[in-house]
């Protein structure tokens, strides 16, 4: 069962291979990242636990692509056990080569490809390294996928990372180093990644480059294990104890002490074999490590992480799973929105996006959607804010007062009244001010038919944004260009038929209109005001006394006659010489009881007015623009689509893919393929 964990990590991972790894894979899956500085010993500790020199060597940054090593324990069959034995047998006697039928490598883009000379394997890794990096110092984030199968591995997964570098050599690029931290951190950063750290013991521990990546990720230590290399090559009476013991930088998973070939050992031509017995060794008999001897050295690691890596797969498993199965069923529904591959005919495709179109426009205006927000107000529902809130409040808020003085109201009443001074308030001067007051309604109504137009033109670019007509955008800027065009030239009779209700109501001002207030009734409330009557309560009884006549309006001087103080002036002289009136005339100077009187009798009369017409205008103007704009687009918007696209001679250009749509399908259905194929693999466990 342990086994069948880890080969179905090792099968996700080449399922998920083509999509490159660090962020770019979807699927987080558990694996064992090795990081460390390019001198602190990490490819001699992967071929110590593989047993097998097969990693490129020289100076500079020798790995520059992630290599994942699957490693699987493959016993040898019966009858190679002795070819096993003689090659043994070889070695001890001084062979050079540990080639057999029971080990190999394989690598994912060389399918079928037994590797039993691992030489030759080493030259492969250069050879595809250069084929994405090139032979320069450059680095590649995509990983290469090499399977070992041998009797003496522990079934385990690394990921072998570039090595950490601090100064550019010969012809690696200026920011190598941040090249080569940022690939490093993509892989390690991810949750589910074990983080090895590998060390040089006989340097400081707290500036160790590898560490100090890993605690920029995981500062707890929750999921890194450390490596100390070089154990051998400590000064004299120092030793890695207190490391060990947690007491210098704790990780959950502790340290572990290895030691690698030197380089006069890989010279020499030293089997790691033979290395690996000369570690054992150099543990059992050192007076520090020969009580713990059995937790040191590179089987032991192999051990640990084989353990470690197996608790964590059953941990992630069930996620992944279910990261698999969401992750697919995405892709599945956005390959499902772009459409598929094979296209139908260009007349074909245009009558569908535009029945489309007119559908949803429809749907949207009526509150019929597909898919109704819960999160804002759309479509209709925003077009009857705007006009009950925004118009009927902005009508409302127009004063009837905030534009005419009574010095004009007065003014008005004298000019209305001619030659012959009126007795009783005029007709005329109501409605010739009561007709400015109603035109200043004409403005609002018109800014309504633009918040319409603007609203509907915002229920163009909701639908228009799908994906389904992003495919064409050729088609898409022709449909939005014309009805865009549409709308505008509707604009034109909608503002028409605005302005003439406005204008109706400005040409007959209905004084027997039922809610006018009577003119007998506005005198009244006017006396009251200015003379409020006082009722007199018999001190006996306590009952109102009868009430008084009105007394006459005390008679006045020759100065307070019709025009009262219009235009006074106390010089004698200048009234006896009847001056002419000067060229302009203002009403000027205290206004006489009865022109007061006069004056809120008008004003009364015009507000009462004022507020029937702000009624009916707030009634009436909305379903012009109902009538004009809305409901002609809706009626109208699919036939004169049709009739501007459907036929059209550049149809088959206008049906043209967008490229973007054309290499997003491709990656959906990459996608998909892979994805189903990784929820295949996972299933089966």
């Amino acid at each position: 069962m342990d086994v069948a964990l880890i080969a179905t990590i090792n099968k996700l991972q080449d399922a998920l291979a083509p999509l490159g790894g660090g962020s770019q894979s979807p699927i987080d899956l558990p694996q064992i990242t090795v990081v460390g500085s390019q001198s602190s010993g990490k490819s001699s500790v992967l071929e110590n636990i593989v047993g097998r020199d097969f990693l490129p060597r020289g100076t500079g940054i020798v790995t520059r692509r992630p290599l994942v090593l699957q490693l699987i324990n493959k016993r040898p069959k019966k009858a190679n056990d002795d070819l096993l034995e003689i090659h043994n047998d070889d070695q001890s006697k001084g062979g050079q080569s540990e080639d057999n039928a029971n080990e190999w490598g394989e690598f994912l883009h060389i399918p079928n490809k037994k590797f039993y000379n691992f030489d030759e394997i080493r030259q492969e890794i250069v050879i595809e390294t250069d084929k994405t990096t090139g032979k320069n110092a450059g680095i590649s984030s995509v990983p290469i996928n090499l399977r070992i199968y041998s009797p003496h591995v522990l079934t385990l997964t690394l990921v072998d990372l570039p090595g950490l570098t601090k100064v550019p050599v010969g012809d690696q690029p200026a920011d190598i180093e941040k090249q080569i931290k940022d690939m490093l951190l993509k892989y390690i950063s991810k949750p589910n990644a074990i983080i090895l750290s590998v060390n040089a013991a006989n340097t400081d521990l707290a500036n160790s480059d590898g560490l100090k990546l890993a605690r920029e990720v995981d500062p707890e230590g929750t999921r890194t294990i450390g490596v100390l290399t070089k154990v051998d090559l400590m000064d004299q009476g120092t030793d890695v104890i207190d490391i060990l013991a947690g007491r210098v930088i704790p990780l959950r998973y502790g340290y572990i002490p290895v030691i690698n070939r030197g380089q006069k050992d890989i010279e020499a031509k030293k089997t790691i074999r033979s290395a690996l017995d000369d570690e054992r060794r150099y543990f059992e008999n050192h007076s520090s490590y020969s009580s713990k001897a059995h937790y040191c050295g590179t089987p032991y690691l192999a051990k640990k992480l084989n353990s470690i890596l197996l608790h964590h797969i059953r941990q992630t498993l069930p996620d992944i799973k279910n990261k698999i199965e969401v992750t697919l069923k995405k892709y599945q529904t956005e390959l499902m929105s772009l459409g598929p591959e094979t296209m139908d005919s260009p007349n074909s495709i245009v009558l569908s996006m535009i029945t489309d179109f007119s559908k949803e426009y429809t749907g949207i205006l009526d509150g019929e959607a597909k898919e109704l927000s819960s999160q804002e107000l759309s479509g209709g529902a925003r077009i009857s804010f705007v006009f009950h809130e925004i118009y009927k409040n902005g009508v409302r808020a127009l004063d009837p007062f905030d534009q005419i003085k009574d010095s004009d109201i007065r003014t008005i009443m004298y000019n209305s009244s001619g030659s012959a001074p009126s007795l009783f308030v005029g007709t005329e001067a109501f409605e010739v001010l009561v007709k400015q007051q109603i035109n200043r309604f004409e403005e609002p109504s018109l800014r309504l038919v633009n918040l319409v137009f603007d609203e509907l033109v915002r229920i163009l670019k909701q639908i228009i944004s799908q994906p389904k007509y992003g495919r064409y955008p050729g088609l898409r800027e022709a449909m939005s260009n014309y009805f865009v065009q549409f709308l505008k030239e509707a604009i034109i009779p909608t503002n028409t038929f605005v302005s003439d209700i406005i204008s109706a109501e400005q040409t007959y001002i209905n004084t027997a209109h039922p809610d006018l207030l009577k003119g007998s009734q506005a005198m009244a409330m006017i006396e009251e005001k200015l003379h409020p009557r006082q009722i007199a309560v018999d001190p006996k009884t306590g009952k109102p006394l009868p009430v008084q006549p009105p007394q006459p309006l005390p008679q006045t001087d020759d100065k307070s006659g019709f025009f009262g103080g219009f235009f006074s002036s106390k010089n004698k002289k200048k009234l006896a010489a009847l001056e002419s009136p000067p060229p302009v005339l203002k009403a000027t100077g205290q206004m006489t009881e009865r022109e007061s009187m006069e004056t809120e009798v008008i004003k009364l009369l015009i507000e009462s007015y004022f507020n029937i017409v702000k009624r009916t205008v707030a009634d009436v103007i909305p379903k012009a623009v109902m009538f004009k704009l809305i409901v002609k687009s809706k009626n109208d918007i699919q036939k004169i689509l049709l009739e501007k696209l459907y036929g059209n001679q550049d149809m088959s250009e206008l049906t043209k893919e967008n490229d973007i749509t054309i290499q997003r399908r491709k990656e959906c259905q990459k996608m998909t393929e892979i994805l189903r194929n990784a929820s295949e693999i996972v299933s089966s466990v």
